[in-house]
């Protein structure tokens, strides 16, 4: 595992440089283990159910079980808000009926979270970044400052701490269902080799970008922990804490940030859709990219690149193409799945 990078994030918004934490996880640790989400034993009394948020988390979990017949549903809807989504009376049958949840954590899913807490039965909610990433890793900046006590969520966009996230996943199913263990320990063990030449491609096309050319600007801030894996430099994120849009003195003072920074590109979300960027693109002469997904994959389930390996793709291209890199070392990979992705995505 090569040692993380400390950055500082800017918040351009806020006007401020905010020191982040040396990011000393166990992310690309193969021996990463379930601890506190472990169930306290298997399940012999007809098909496992497993219940996942959002749709990168699912497909990770669909990528682990891949052959053993555990049922996977996802709860929370492609293309909404995660962090203001409230599950529906669908979600909470899915959960009340799981044998396992698996959830974000770090506050992403709270909502999700209270609901599997309340009806699930005898399972367990599992929140992976709270497995893998200890306190003092937390990243905090504009969209997600200490002082409203919830770090950045966004652990999957960094491919190791997702290679982290299937190992717990491995083993919690090993735990709920050892017949399968092999099954999983080899699904566990080709998704770390598609994460590792995943890796290699996005250090080879950021290295066509000088450092000083690595600079992201967001509306919503979803690669701190990538960045930080990275050498890449969070220059800002627009939306702030309380999802609402910035004032026009933010916007004022974000546009002279952006000139001063010398930012190429700014990158809007689908899910995220937000004219206080194009109107800052427009300002300052800026390319505007408004397609990058946080949590929703590309394409329709069942489609080759609808999956975590292909969002990551998909994204990375965007994010180095537009800052004038060379991404064919990322656009090259193959993202054709290594077993049929049964997990039911929500919709």
């Amino acid at each position: 595992m090569r040692p993380s990078v400390r950055t500082h994030l800017l918040s351009i918004v806020a006007l401020s440089v905010v020191a982040t934490a040396a990011c000393g996880t166990s992310s690309g640790d193969d021996t990463a283990s379930a601890t506190s989400c472990a169930p306290a034993s298997d399940i012999d009394d007809g098909p496992i159910r497993v219940a996942a948020t959002v749709a990168p988390i699912t497909n990770i979990v669909s990528v682990v079980a891949a052959g053993s017949g555990i049922e996977i549903e996802g709860i929370v809807p492609e293309g909404v808000n995660s962090h203001l989504y409230e599950p529906s009376p669908g979600a909470a049958a899915t959960i009340e009926s799981a044998d396992v949840v698996f959830l974000n954590g770090l506050d992403l899913e709270a909502p999700t979270k209270q609901l599997a807490l309340a009806n699930i039965d005898d399972g367990v909610v599992c929140e992976l970044g709270n497995e893998i990433l200890p306190e003092d890793a937390y990243l905090f900046d504009f969209s997600f400052p200490e002082s409203a006590g919830s770090p950045n969520p966004h652990l999957w966009t960094n491919p190791p701490m997702a290679r982290a996230y299937a190992a717990v996943v491995r083993d919690v199913l090993t735990v709920i269902d050892p017949d399968h263990a092999d099954v999983f320990a080899a699904n566990d063990a080709a998704f770390a080799e598609r994460v590792e030449a995943l890796d290699a491609a996005i250090r080879t096309a950021s290295g066509t970008l000088a450092p000083e050319e690595r600079l992201l600007l967001t509306y919503h801030d979803a690669y701190a922990y990538f960045a930080e894996e990275y050498d890449w430099s969070v220059v800002g994120a627009v939306q702030p804490s309380s999802f609402d849009e910035p004032t026009p003195r933010e916007v004022a003072s974000l546009i002279e940030q952006v000139r001063d920074a010398g930012v190429t590109a700014i990158f809007g979300s689908e899910v995220f859709p937000s004219p206080v960027l194009r109107q800052i693109a427009d300002e300052t002469g800026v390319e505007y990219v408004d397609d990058l997904r946080d949590d929703d994959l590309p394409g329709d389930p069942g489609d080759v690149g609808h999956s975590w390996l292909g969002l990551m793709q998909v994204n990375m291209v965007t994010i180095i193409e537009a800052l004038g890199g060379d991404a064919s070392a990322i656009a090259e990979l193959d993202v054709t799945p290594d077993a049929d992705d049964v997990a039911a995505y929500a919709q």
